[in-house]
């Protein structure tokens, strides 16, 4: 029983171990970037760049010990920590203090990763199930275009948010159509749905509102105060408390209790095993008396659902107003935290608030560095999903049977 005892405990030891130290490195390498920025205000390199070494050590030895993911994720976390220590203490306090305002950042971020985190999600059911979705950007559009539209023409944003789902739902029946029905290639397929979605929501936009634009008072999903947030002592927690989440959009809040949700479906129930099966062997699941067409069109329609509430979150939750092509590339960044995310909620959720902070940042840059350093950093998003798309930093492994078009026999 002992000798049994001690291989259980070695082989865990084996599993987890250099998976926790990667994971200690991606802290050190966050920490050595923190130390040089307020309140900290480190203004010598020695200690950040230390801690960074450190954090590059660790995420070594974890790649050393084949967990090359969590490993070369620690030493990208680390040389980000480095050089971004080394700028921040070659800038002066006063830029620092104007760019990092920690409660503004974090509400900043939080926002910005909600439309992806829905987006993620709702690729997640699709490719989970093994039906790629390029198409989560028109599915977005679509939400955002209907979302204004119901809004206005409801009075309210609840109807607003209905009609997007439906638009949303519907574009993916399309999808799923030419996907599942007609086995298409998916990509190219995705491709066309935003095209499509491009060319309904840039016509209909101009025929209902012209050139005049959404109505200024389009109904906008609330926001949802807790200003008791700021007497929580001490004073600086309280003040830091109530500038992060003292007001956030309703849509904020509700993306947290959707990745539980999504989590549990898709891992801890029945439903959730069908869609992995469908997605990973659609021939056994078949044989098991799983319907593997009603499997994928559910879940693609659940994901055109779930990336039109993040287009509906941008136009009645965010902006106000409907604007041509306002997704603006989110759609493909939601599909990018998803990959980067391993196919899994929270991994997709930590992605887009990765994603999220450097849009956040991004805007407040030019109000201390002039609007190139602003621009430049825009880009970052981008250069992510690039990354996330290359693998570079460890190879997510997709579902075995995705974008294969299955033929019942």
């Amino acid at each position: 029983m002992s000798v049994r005892a001690e291989s259980v405990r070695s082989g865990w030891e084996r599993a987890t171990g250099p998976r926790a130290v990667g994971i200690l490195g991606i802290a050190l390498g966050a920490l050595s970037f923190w130390l040089a920025l307020p309140p900290v205000h480190a203004r010598n390199t020695v200690l950040p760049v230390a801690v960074g070494i450190l954090g590059a050590a660790a995420g070594i030895w974890a790649v050393s010990r084949r967990e090359r993911r969590v490993g070369w994720g620690a030493i990208a976390a680390a040389l980000v920590g480095i050089v971004g220590a080394i700028l921040a203490t070659r800038s002066s306090l006063t830029h620092l203090d104007i760019v990092v305002f920690w409660g503004a950042l974090v509400t900043a971020t939080l926002r910005w990763a909600t439309p992806l985190t829905f987006a993620a999600i709702g690729g997640m059911f699709s490719e989970r199930s093994g039906v790629v979705n390029i198409g989560l950007e028109g599915m977005m559009l679509v939400g955002a275009f209907f979302g204004a539209l119901g809004a206005d023409k409801t009075g309210s944003w609840e109807g607003g948010l209905l009609i997007a789902m439906a638009a949303g739902g519907a574009l993916a029946l399309i999808h799923a159509f030419f996907a599942i029905h007609l086995r298409a290639d998916q990509i190219v397929g995705g491709t066309a749905i935003n095209f499509l979605a491009l060319g309904i929501t840039g016509y209909l936009y101009v025929d209902v509102y012209g050139q005049q634009g959404t109505p200024t008072n389009l109904p906008a999903i609330p926001d949802v105060h807790f200003n008791w947030l700021q007497h929580v002592p001490p004073h600086q927690l309280g003040s830091f408390l109530d500038n992060s989440f003292g007001q956030m959009n309703l849509m904020v809040w509700l993306m947290f209790p959707l990745l539980i949700v999504s989590y549990i479906v898709m891992f801890k129930t029945p439903i959730g095993l069908r869609i992995r099966a469908v997605g990973e062997h659609p021939r056994a699941a078949d044989t098991v008396g799983i319907s593997v067409y009603a499997v994928r069109y559910s879940a693609v329609v659940v994901s055109g659902v779930l990336a039109a509430l993040g287009g509906a979150y941008l136009s009645i939750g965010f902006v106000h107003s409907f604007s041509e092509g306002m997704t603006n590339g989110r759609g493909f960044i939601a599909l990018a935290a998803l990959i980067f995310g391993g196919w899994r909620p929270f991994g997709a959720f930590g992605a887009a608030l990765l994603f999220g902070f450097s849009s956040a940042l991004a805007l407040r840059l030019p109000d201390a560095y002039g609007s190139s350093a602003g621009t430049l950093f825009q880009a970052l998003p981008y250069v992510l999903t690039l990354i996330a798309v290359a693998g570079v930093i460890g190879r997510s492994i997709p579902p075995a049977a995705i974008g294969r078009p299955y033929k019942k026999q």
